[in-house]
Parts: C-alpha cells; sequence; structure tokens
C-alpha cells in the first residue's frame, strides 16, 4: 500500500508530485490502505475530461482506495469533483504541497460540500522553494522558479487555478539545483507557469536571466539547464545573453506563441505581434544557431477566419518551428473568449489538423538533417534519449539513464532517428556535424 499520484499536464506539475507524495506518505495518507492522489490540468476541456475518466477507472480497478483529486481543474471546478461519488475529497492547489492538508483528509465529511477543501488562491502570495532529491522516474529533474501568472489572455483559466504570480526566491533555487546536481542530476529544467516573470515580486525585481546566470555561475558543475515554457516578449537581455554565450544552456525554446495573426493575438490579450515572434526567433538564431524553438499555438479562437488561420500555419517556417503544440481552442467557463461568437467544431478540428500537419512537416526535415551527425544525448529510459536541442531519438546499444553519451545518429525509421554510441568523448552542440 502506498501513495499514487496520477499527475496530468505542465512540467510544472510533474515537478509538483514527488513533493505531493513525499506530504501525503510523511501525513500517514496510505497508513489504512491504498491512496491515489489525482494532480489534474484545467489548460482545455479535454484534460478535465481526461481527468474525471481515470478518476472513474481508478475506482473500478481499487474500489477501497482513497481518492482525492487537487490540481487546476480542482482549483477551478471543486464542486464537479466533489460531485463525483468515485471522489472522496478535493483539495486546492494552494493546499496540495502541504502535509497538513493530507493530515486533515480523515476529518473530511462525506457530502459534496464537506468533500471540499480549496482556498482563495488568489490569497496566496509566496512559493516556497520546495527541495527534493529526485524526480522519480526522470532522468532529468525539473525545478519549480515560479507559479501563478498575473497576465489575463482571455482564454486562459490557468490564472484562476494558479493565482498570483510569484517567484521562488533565487538562493533557494540554487540551492535546490546543487542539491540535485550533488544528487547526480547531469539536466535541470526550470519550470513555472509563466516563468519569464519570475523575480517581479521580489526585492530589486530580478529577471529570469540574472536567476540563470547565476545558476551558471554558483552550480559550475551542472552539465545543462533547460527551460520550459517562455513568453517571449518578456525575455530579458540577460537571458538572451546566458542562451547565446554558454553552452550549458541548451538550444531548445518552448515559446508560448498561441496564434500567427496580429487581430487574434489582440483579441486573446496577448502581448506580442505576429513580427515580433518573427524577430526574436530570428535574432536568437542568429546569436546561437543550433537553437531549435517550439510553440504552443491555438487552432480555431473564436472569429477566427480562414486567412487568420492560414497566417499561424505559416508562422511555422517564418519562425522556423520544429516541435509543435497545437490546441484545438476549447472554451474555458469564466474566460471572455467563452463570450465570443464560437466556430463550429469540425471547423476547429479541421484547422488543428492542418496546424498539425504544418508542425509534422517541419519536424520530419528537422529528423532528417540529424541523420549522420554526431550528438550529445542525455539518457532516458527504455533506450531513449534526447539531444541537446530536445531531438528524441533511440539508442542501438544499451547506456545507463540519466548519463550523457556521444553518439552518431544511425537512420530515420517510421519510429523516428536511431543512434550509436561513439566511443570517444567530444564536445559540440546538438546538431553539428563532427
Amino acid at each position: 500500500m502506498g501513495v499514487e499520484i496520477v499527475s496530468f499536464g505542465c512540467r510544472l506539475n510533474t515537478f509538483e508530485a514527488q513533493v505531493m507524495k513525499r506530504e501525503a506518505e510523511a501525513a500517514g495518507l496510505a497508513e489504512t490502505g491504498q491512496a491515489i492522489v489525482f494532480n489534474t490540468c484545467a489548460v482545455t476541456a479535454e484534460a478535465v475530461r481526461q481527468a474525471r475518466q481515470q478518476i472513474r477507472r481508478a475506482r473500478r480497478e481499487n474500489p477501497q482506495a482513497r481518492i482525492v483529486v487537487t490540481g487546476c481543474a480542482a482549483q477551478t471546478e471543486p464542486a464537479r469533483f466533489a460531485a463525483m461519488e468515485e471522489v472522496d475529497a478535493v483539495i486546492g492547489n494552494g493546499e496540495k504541497l502541504t502535509r497538513q492538508a493530507y493530515r486533515a483528509l480523515p476529518d473530511f465529511g462525506v457530502s459534496a460540500q464537506e468533500k471540499v477543501r480549496v482556498n482563495d488562491i488568489f490569497s496566496v502570495r509566496e512559493t516556497a522553494g520546495h527541495m527534493v532529491d529526485a524526480i522519480e522516474g526522470r532522468a532529468r529533474a525539473i525545478v519549480q522558479v515560479q507559479n501563478g501568472c498575473d497576465h489575463r489572455c482571455t482564454f486562459c483559466i490557468i490564472p484562476f487555478g494558479r493565482g498570483h504570480s510569484r517567484s521562488v526566491p533565487m538562493g533557494a533555487v540554487v540551492d535546490q539545483v546543487k542539491r540535485l546536481v550533488g544528487a547526480g542530476y547531469n539536466e535541470v529544467v526550470l519550470s513555472g507557469v509563466d516563468m519569464t516573470s519570475w523575480g517581479a515580486d521580489l526585492p530589486g525585481a530580478p529577471r529570469l536571466g540574472d536567476l540563470v546566470q547565476a545558476l551558471l555561475r554558483h552550480v559550475p558543475d551542472l552539465s545543462r539547464l533547460r527551460l520550459s515554457s517562455i513568453d517571449s516578449i518578456e525575455a530579458d537581455a540577460a537571458l538572451i545573453e546566458a542562451i547565446a554565450c554558454d553552452r550549458r544552456v541548451m538550444p531548445h525554446l518552448h515559446l508560448s506563441l498561441q496564434a500567427g495573426d496580429d487581430m487574434i493575438l489582440k483579441r486573446m490579450k496577448r502581448r506580442h505581434s505576429r513580427a515580433d515572434s518573427v524577430r526574436f526567433c530570428a535574432e536568437i538564431r542568429a546569436r546561437r544557431p543550433d537553437i531549435v524553438f517550439g510553440a504552443d499555438i491555438i487552432a480555431g479562437f473564436p472569429t477566427e477566419t480562414e486567412a487568420m488561420a492560414r497566417n499561424s500555419r505559416a508562422l511555422v517556417r517564418d519562425c522556423g518551428l520544429t516541435f509543435l503544440h497545437v490546441f484545438p481552442f476549447s472554451p474555458r467557463e469564466g474566460t471572455p473568449a467563452a463570450r465570443m461568437p464560437q466556430l463550429p467544431r469540425e471547423t476547429i478540428r479541421a484547422r488543428a489538423a492542418a496546424l498539425r500537419a504544418e508542425g509534422e512537416a517541419a519536424l520530419a526535415a528537422h529528423l532528417k538533417s540529424r541523420v549522420g551527425t554526431r550528438q550529445s544525448v542525455l539518457v532516458e529510459r527504455d533506450g531513449l534519449g534526447r539531444c541537446e536541442d530536445f531531438t528524441p531519438l533511440r539508442l542501438l546499444e544499451a547506456a545507463e539513464p540519466g548519463t550523457i553519451v556521444p553518439v552518431r545518429v544511425a537512420a530515420l525509421g517510421p519510429d523516428g532517428l536511431s543512434a550509436r554510441l561513439e566511443r570517444d568523448e567530444f564536445s559540440t552542440g546538438c546538431g553539428v556535424a563532427a
């Protein structure tokens, strides 16, 4: 018996799952039997549907288990989850990382109202630097540096699930990264909800670039530093300098672009234009030629015309995007976009498919260009690995998970790239032929 965490959505949820498991076990949640904690995502209606589906399946397969629901969807829709007969308790995002929340669970009632312990997330003003020694089952470590968001994009429910933007102090982040590197991790990923807003609430208002440069300076044994999703319009000069000049910062950025049409960006209440996105990618690529970009793009936003959709598809080429996350627009109750004129679902699906096809073509060209090159690869489980630019490949020979090994990319097949180990050490950026 023990505590099982089922986590959905972003890298931040993955990190938080480790803290939740530790705190729930320390609180004795599973002392009387199995406990399953669902750490939900609210970014789309589909994410909520999948969570509810898995909760029902978990109850069928584990009729005696205690089922607890938390995360962003639980924060924004607590009554909906409490009404599920499969659910024993619902706790909020502000409570899920605290030991006391799990200790209090035996005192919860049985009615839908009594099942809920969800407080006002906007009352939370600080984010603690939770220390973890390992990320279970993962070759790379994730470190939370920021939580919440102060922006109000018209499609997004996440600020209501995460609260105000708040930063983990620099010293706590440095200490956590030192701890993880000391535990043997070669790669650390910085994560947050709106990571480029890091520092705005701290004394002196430092920027994310200051944090990155401090980590590179104070943790010299760190082999790889990777950034999760960033908002390019908020990227500061020190951050760009670190990306351009320090090879330990991985040449892969995932950008929160959302659309490639200026009118749609305005209706989304985004803070950048199409030209800003294209310019940012060009400027970074000029300074770091091996950089590879990913991006989030929404298909079928309310009022989007076919011409606007073409502008978003063209952004894949104009920015040189490689890894595309396509989100068919999903109205979230309580957001302004949910009240805008909606497109037919079949139109949204068709535009999402066309956008994915554009992304798949870009990825295929990228993978083809890697055949025959030498790469530095972080080994993951089951013979998989990631290049510095996050390109996935399969190793044809065994290597220890968590290690960084030199490889030669052998071929591109139906399942992606395959590579063989190279016996001599080398130092080169991912995608640069030796």
